[in-house]
């Protein structure tokens, strides 16, 4: 189901040129391009909006780019800046008043705070995520390797979520900053939480914040998912790890736990046959893989552990490469899946 943010987004898309002419009088149109200074509508050359493409993917109409700060978006995050917008309900409210659209009445629901870290949070949060494709997030995920995941469900993209830092006052106001939205659900598919992880537009990296990840919801027992049930499955730690190991054995389903702790507390689907545990090389983890594998062996279920040659998954997929990693995994497998995970891809 398509998102509110997503779907103003879309409609605003549809007539780029206009939002444009409303937003950067100060700019002009060239070719299929609106060109000002910025978001605030400065005189300039600088910030190039898309005026005419697809409706999502490279090259969409409203994707817009400042060449001289790095900074990019869709006409939502566009008004945002423009507005000075302090969340992201003023935003969309400005693009209804913008297109002529009520205020739709469910929203009206969001006048009663959910409690901070709630599954109520969690899911408002996510209902209010955009696709994670051609964003900040999609960038960040491939400057740790992670290219060509395809459609990734669990994940989505919040262009200004809030950030409070642990030891911050309550009375300080949180800041906003992009971030990259990881869905934990139970076994049943239903969201129980939500994982966070801050980006910094400047540099596609983790956002210069304390901490730059951070979960909501109920969390123990479960995980965020990633591919369809199967009498296979391969646990871990980190998204990023998961996602590494994903994208080496793509016909795997895997889940990723999010901590140590969790990852030893995790809930196994029945009838499983054999798990993978994908293990981090520090204390902690070692610990937590030895505690799961020793359940999984008690549930008559077969517990395999993968080690990489540094600290997880995702390390060694930057370090030394996707057929290297796979060369890697290949002798850690149960041969019979071996053949069926690796020969896929010539291996």
């Amino acid at each position: 189901m398509e998102s509110p943010a997503a779907m103003l987004a879309r409609r605003l898309a549809e007539d780029a040129e206009a939002v444009c002419r409303h937003y950067l009088p100060n700019g002009r149109r060239q070719g299929r391009y609106w060109i000002a200074g910025d978001v605030e509508n400065s005189p300039g050359r600088s910030l190039y909006v898309r005026l005419t493409g697809p409706s999502s993917g490279p090259g969409a109409a409203g994707r817009w780019t400042d060449a001289a700060t790095g900074a990019f978006g869709d006409l939502l995050d566009l008004i945002a800046a423009n507005q000075r917008h302090g969340s992201l309900r003023d935003t969309l409210d400005e693009a209804r008043r913008f297109l002529n659209l009520p205020r739709p009445v469910p929203i009206a629901t969001l006048d009663t705070p959910a409690p901070a870290g709630s599954v109520q949070a969690a899911r408002r949060l996510w209902a209010m995520g955009q696709p994670f494709a051609g964003t900040l997030a999609e960038r960040y995920l491939a400057g740790r390797g992670l290219t060509d995941l395809g459609a990734v469900p669990a994940l989505r993209y919040h262009p200004a979520c809030f950030h409070r830092g642990d030891d911050q006052p309550r009375a300080t106001p949180p800041q906003r900053w992009p971030a990259l939205l990881a869905k934990v659900t139970d076994l049943d598919g239903q969201l129980t939480g939500l994982h966070r992880t801050w980006l910094d537009p400047a540099t596609a990296g983790k956002a210069p914040v304390i901490p730059p990840r951070k979960a909501m919801g109920h969390l123990l027992g479960h995980g965020v998912r990633i591919g369809t049930g199967s009498d296979m499955l391969a646990a871990g730690e980190g998204l990023e790890t998961m996602l590494a190991l994903r994208r080496a054995l793509p016909f795997l389903p895997v889940v990723a736990a999010l901590s140590a702790s969790h990852l030893a507390a995790l809930i196994l689907p029945t009838p499983l046959r054999r798990l993978y545990i994908a293990v981090d090389q520090d204390a902690a983890g070692l610990a937590a893989a030895e505690t799961l594998a020793t359940r999984a062996t008690t549930e008559g279920i077969e517990a395999i552990r993968l080690h990489p040659r540094l600290g997880d998954v995702n390390d060694d997929l930057i370090a030394f490469g996707l057929s290297d990693l796979r060369a890697h995994l290949r002798p850690q497998l149960a041969p019979e899946d071996a053949g069926t995970l690796l020969t896929q891809h010539g291996d």
